[in-house]
């Protein structure tokens, strides 16, 4: 059970969860639940956690295939006065674990040490149920992307590279 998991029963999330045996040698972890787990990568969300020039964390969610856009984050964190920034990048592998309480290729959006604030990208927003990660590698969480956004009291915004 994972922290994950643990708030998904506490607010009782409409959630499935879905198992694969993860392969160490995969490139892509969010590539390799696409492929096990047979679903679309538009489904399949990575969870990215990036630091302002400040100094301060944020999570981005985004498709498994896209890449995220760092002046759109920071813009998008400004606009909705989450964070106050001008520039963002990738946050420190280490400071990732730290911060999130989860390995790398399991860190999940739901269930962190500290909350951090949160985007997800607005194509979530056109599926039914999305997936993240569960807590670990090989365990994802499939669930409606509304509930995913008010649970972290996320904002939806264009956050990925055209």
């Amino acid at each position: 059970m994972t922290p994950a998991i643990e708030l998904a029963k506490q607010h009782s999330l409409d959630y499935k969860l879905h198992e694969y045996t993860h392969d160490s040698a995969a490139a892509s972890f969010g590539l390799e639940a696409v492929e096990k787990l047979g679903i679309t990568a538009e489904r399949v969300f990575k969870t990215l956690v990036v630091t302002t020039d400040a100094g301060a964390l944020a999570v981005a969610i985004l498709p498994v295939d896209q890449t995220l856009n760092f002046k759109k984050v920071a813009k998008a964190l400004s606009s909705n006065k989450m964070l106050a920034c001008k520039k963002v990048q990738m946050a420190e592998p280490k400071l990732v674990e730290r911060s999130t309480g989860y390995v790398l290729g399991g860190v999940s959006p739901l269930g962190q040490k500290k909350r951090l604030p949160t985007l997800i990208h607005a194509a979530a927003q056109q599926q039914a149920t999305i997936y993240v990660s569960g807590g670990r590698r090989g365990l994802e969480i499939e669930l409606p992307p509304e509930q995913l956004a008010t649970t972290l009291d996320a904002r939806f915004a264009d956050i990925i590279d055209d």
